[in-house]
């Protein structure tokens, strides 16, 4: 049997868990929960079918030497060590990714610059030539993480973030991530035994992502290709058999449903559908939540409405509101789990929550609540023998960490508390308990706005109104507001910096047997 080696799959804040088991099921052994990451060991069978099979991960690094750096000179002869001729030849190109939490190192991108000159050193000085670096197409991607003074270099398996399905022809304004739609599913305990709905779908992640759990098909089914496929020991017979094993597919009697008010969204949605080859599992159509009636099979939604970040409506809290009375009066007997970000938003709804699990969207701290629709009273339910939560739900409830319930209006997190996006080869630098500073632009925008707040300059005593507000042309015009209020119009750039909009664009025609890299499968419709 082959040896077995250490592996890591990253994963989103709050996904741990849900990716653990996973991981279990598939065989894999020595599991260990960390943060936004999960440990485990497997041979190259298990790399593979990690990539291919996992729904809640976004990639998998194989470590390949662990070292204590206290200094950059650490790094550069630790890497040294290194016998880089097992993974590289002279023709091949690399990119280092580096992720770095320590003091003694003030940014990642100077670790990857110590990593690469290692190689590249070492090369010249054994043939007097070196390998070229990538950064968009490399053959070997490497990974670099510093904790303090433990490093690990490890080789990344996956390539492109693993939430880039493949299926996504089009998008909409800020689309659920495929990694993520996956996990409020998982985390939901739908197995695909009744209806699935989506009544604000947008694009349809939560539809194809439900249709393939409730299959079980492999999410890695529409790639096009992983970083392994480029490795000097890539085994193409045993991937080619992992890829064609259809063994663990299963059937699916019921049917997803996906709504939304927007018709460009129902089109969007259609598109992306059509392109999973998952027409027969889902169907989507133009509908207002509020038109919503109660369905005739039993039922769960899952949905992600607007939280007034990306996407917003003409009265937000109205739309939560509209949402409360609809789930209570339209979905009895059912259950809905909804994800947003704010409490207001939560409050509107009007229901009492029975489970609420922290996870996060991007850089939003969110929470995914379950609302158990029942008729009549709560207490009359639970006298009839109803519990909302079981025991095992109150135990995981108790362990997690429940978000503050004063916290502020838009709150962020920090840098160091951001998720890993699609794209690792963007540098981050994540320095010890840092103490924020308002940028620069901020600051003196507010110190003019309170110079101002007293002088005659105002032509409104309410407050603040803007460029308009100023009779001076030489003085500040408020370039940087909008509005009553002080809203900075550059706040875009500072929010959902890593929301992705789209993945590969290969598309699949109905009633037609596909060859694509050799691999042969047939489409669902």
């Amino acid at each position: 049997m082959e040896q077995e080696f250490e592996l890591i799959a990253k994963t989103f804040m709050g996904l741990e868990p849900v990716l653990a088991q996973e991981l279990t099921q598939l065989g894999v052994n020595n599991v260990e929960i960390g943060r936004r990451m999960v440990s485990f060991t497997g041979n190259k069978e298990m790399m593979y079918r990690a990539n291919f099979q996992l729904h809640t991960a976004i990639r998998i690094l194989k470590p390949i030497h662990h070292f204590n750096a206290k200094s950059a000179d650490d790094v550069y002869n630790e890497v040294s060590k290194v016998d880089w001729s097992q993974f590289l030849d002279l023709k091949n190109t690399f990119s280092v990714d580096s992720v770095v939490f320590s003091e003694e190192f003030r940014h990642s991108k100077f670790v990857a610059y110590k990593v690469k000159d290692a190689i590249v050193d070492q090369f010249r000085e054994k043939t007097g030539q070196r390998p070229n670096v990538s950064v968009t197409n490399p053959d070997i991607r490497l990974h670099i993480h510093i904790a303090d003074d433990k490093a690990t270099l490890s080789l990344d398996s996956s390539g492109e973030s693993l939430h880039r399905r493949g299926y996504r022809q089009e998008s909409v304004d800020a689309p659920l991530n495929e990694v993520l739609a996956a996990g409020m599913i998982m985390m939901s305990g739908w197995d695909g035994k009744t209806d699935f709905i989506d009544p604000m779908c947008g694009s349809g992640t939560l539809l194809i992502e439900a249709a393939l759990i409730a299959r079980n098909m492999s999410p890695g089914i529409f790639r096009k290709e992983y970083a392994f496929e480029k490795w000097k020991d890539f085994d193409k017979d045993l991937f080619d058999f992992i890829y064609n094993d259809d063994s663990r597919e299963r059937d699916f009697e019921h049917h997803i449903y996906g709504y939304d008010v927007d018709i460009k969204a129902v089109n969007t949605a259609k598109r992306n559908v059509r392109a999973a080859g998952l027409t027969k599992d889902i169907t989507v159509s133009v509908q207002d939540f509020k038109d919503f009636q109660q369905p005739e099979s039993k039922s769960i939604i899952i949905t992600n409405p607007p939280y007034g970040e990306r996407i917003s409506t003409p009265n937000l809290l109205n739309t939560y509101k509209m949402i409360g009375e609809v789930l209570k009066h339209q979905f009895q007997g059912n259950d809905a789990w909804i994800l947003s970000y704010r409490e207001e938003c939560f409050e509107q709804i009007g229901l009492r929550p029975s489970i609420k699990v922290p996870v996060y969207n991007g850089s939003l701290e969110c929470e995914f609540r379950k609302y158990q629709m029942f008729e009549g009273k709560l207490k009359v339910f639970r006298s009839e023998g109803n519990i909302l939560k079981t025991e095992e739900e109150k135990a995981a409830m108790a362990e997690k960490h429940r978000f503050k319930k004063n916290r502020e209006f838009k709150k962020r997190l920090e840098e160091d508390e951001a998720n890993e996006t699609g794209d690792i080869r963007s540098f981050k630098f994540h320095a010890h308990n840092p103490a924020y500073e308002e940028p620069k632009m901020f600051r003196e925008a507010r110190e003019r706005k309170n110079r101002y707040s007293d002088s005659d300059d105002f032509k409104n005593e309410g407050g603040y109104r803007g460029s308009r507000g100023f009779k001076n042309k030489g003085d500040f015009r408020g370039k940087n507001f909008k509005g009553r209020g002080g809203d900075f119009k550059g706040k875009r750039d500072f929010r959902d910096r890593d929301n992705f909009k789209g993945s590969d664009n290969r598309k699949f025609d109905k009633f037609k047997k596909h060859d694509y890299k050799n691999r042969r499968f047939d489409n669902e419709d």
